[in-house]
């Protein structure tokens, strides 16, 4: 067996942040929370080894709710993470657990879901249970990364979405029961009728049903690959979240598959995250052409400002962005799941057989866990349950090519009862007619990333819109009012560094949000110039090289003016 895989069996020397050997004066920022993160849930060097994660949820992640460090509470460290992450127990992925979450160590992960496909091999011919002992081990293996057990749940009458639980009682039989109650494709439910979405609406509010009973401790959901299809019309992406305010927190602001259009893999026609199609008849017609196709590896329900998102956030309500890796097959591979036994398969065995080595290279679109696309989460201790309450508050920036090492916002008042001021996913109350500040404070990039390359920001832009309510019409994909209102040039800064935006005198509510790039790919934005002057592009087909083109996305920050 190569080298690159063996050592991926077994658990990975301890990272620099996590040796307490290592002097915190040689952290960068990510680090040195981090580890003040595991100091407190007393799991910093030795005690890792010591399998403190091995299977329960540790008395560290247990507890302490939302309300219990608030929004403006300005202590919390952000854990990296990556939802949405496939194994030999999805029908057409290819790596073990162990696998996986040796790269996911690799790579700096703090945190990860597996999400299998709905199959009736998963749920009937025991693929879950036998995934559920695959992910204790994994977790007995890699003591300090916490893993998510999930699923990749085909929406009635939509796409996919990423279904995980709190680690504990009942978890995998959540998962099982949701899968063979409510999935689209096993229940035959994929066509887009009113019937089916009323389904997939009756799915989430069983959801939330099991973690208001407690069945569950915790349970989230977001959408994935949104615009992929054109399926994921904007009123049931409306749907979804006020079946289950709380638990449909989100959706996938970058898709995985980030290396798809690699030049000379794929072919001419390959799109970064796999955006190939164009409208069908079972696409929501209000979706522009251009709604098919990725804009620096973001969807376009993320990348146009003004858009979909930015129309859900002028609701004045929450709903995040993340980005994963959604590995199946990494680009690069010489590895192919090996020969069926004879009259064995994946519907009678839940899943595939362990890869092998070819000595050819396989095909594949996507990068490891942890190696390109980031989610980071702010939390105030290290656990599983506080990973959920840190996604659940929106306390959460992404990056793509580990473009930079921290980001930190604050909102707060320019004047008199000031205070700490309110942070991603958070909300200040203020007012009318009182000045606000943006403060971002950013640590540059110090060491290199996963292609070799020193990743360096160039720009950050302030995005600002107005709230208004819930629109008129839930098909409402447009937010007028929302544009890029300032651009930092920050290019060749090092370090940590702070950034002060007065947002002027607060007369109505609105939100802002920060964007950045490596500045080597961008023009106008979809909606034109004066909303967006220089915004992701969509690359030419079979030419999207991803590790040139790198942003990084805040979710938003809301002002609530009081009249």
């Amino acid at each position: 067996m190569p080298q690159e895989f063996q050592e991926s069996h077994v658990p990975h020397p301890l990272p620099t942040w996590a040796d307490p050997d290592v002097p915190e004066t040689v952290l960068d920022a990510q680090g040195v929370s981090r580890r003040g993160l595991l100091r407190g849930a007393g799991l910093l060097g030795a005690a890792f080894a010591a399998g403190a994660l091995a299977g329960a949820t540790p008395a560290a992640a247990r507890g302490r709710r939302d309300e219990d460090c608030g929004e403006d509470d300005p202590r919390f460290g952000y854990l990296v993470g990556d939802h949405h992450v496939h194994s030999v127990y999805s029908h057409d992925a290819k790596y073990t657990f162990s696998q996986l979450a040796g790269r996911a160590e690799q790579f700096g992960l703090d945190w990860m879901a597996f999400t299998e496909h709905s199959n009736f091999g998963h749920a009937n011919a025991g693929g879950a249970d036998m995934e559920h002992a695959e992910v204790l081990k994994a977790r007995r293996e890699n003591p300090r990364l916490l893993i998510f057990q999930g699923l990749e749940w085909y929406i009635p009458g939509a796409e996919h979405a990423t279904v995980f639980a709190a680690p504990g009682r009942n978890e995998v039989e959540l998962l099982r029961r949701f899968e063979l109650a409510h999935d689209g494709k096993l229940l035959g439910l994929t066509d887009p009728t009113p019937a089916n979405e009323a389904r997939a609406v009756e799915a989430l509010r069983w959801l939330a049903a099991q973690r208001r009973s407690g069945y569950v401790d915790d349970v989230l959901v977001l959408a994935n690959h949104p615009s992929r299809l054109g399926i994921d019309s904007p009123h049931e992406i409306r749907a979804w979240r006020d079946a289950a305010p709380g638990i449909v927190i989100g959706m996938e602001g970058a898709p995985g598959a980030q290396g798809a259009a690699l030049p000379g893999r794929r072919g001419a026609n390959s799109i970064r995250g796999e955006y190939e199609n164009k409208p069908s008849a079972a696409s929501w017609p209000g979706y522009p052409a251009e709604a098919y196709v990725t804009y620096g590896g973001f969807d376009w329900m993320t990348a146009t400002v003004g858009g979909l998102w930015d129309a859900m956030l002028s609701e004045g309500r929450l709903f995040s962005v993340t980005t994963n890796s959604d590995n199946h097959r990494t680009v690069f591979d010489t590895w192919a799941n090996g020969p069926w036994p004879e009259g064995r398969n994946f519907d009678n065995t839940g899943r595939l057989p362990d890869p092998v080595d070819t000595g050819t290279p396989q095909p594949g679109s996507d990068l490891w866990p942890g190696q390109f696309s980031r989610t980071h989460v702010g939390v105030a201790r290290h656990g599983y349950r506080q990973v959920m309450q840190g996604l659940r508050a929106g306390r959460v920036w992404v990056d793509h090519g580990q473009l930079v090492d921290g980001v930190e916002v604050r909102v707060h008042r320019e004047h008199g009862r000031r205070g700490p001021g309110a942070t991603l996913g958070g909300r200040l109350a203020v007012r009318r007619g009182e000045e606000v500040t943006l403060t971002v404070t950013i640590t540059a990039t110090s060491r290199r990333n996963a292609h070799g390359d020193l990743p360096q920001l160039a720009h950050v832009d302030v995005i600002r819109g107005a709230v208004h309510g819930a629109p008129a019409d839930p098909d409402a994909w447009r937010a007028p009012d929302t544009r890029v209102i300032h651009t930092s040039d920050v290019g060749g800064r090092k370090g940590t560094f702070t950034l002060r935006v007065p947002l002027g005198r607060a007369e109505t509510s609105f939100y802002v949000r920060l964007r950045g790039s490596d500045g080597r790919r961008n023009g106008p934005g979809l909606l034109g110039a004066a909303v967006d002057p220089h915004g992701p592009l969509a690359h030419t087909p079979g030419d999207g090289d991803p590790w040139v083109d790198t942003w990084c996305y805040t979710n938003p920050v809301f002002v609530d003016v009081k009249h």
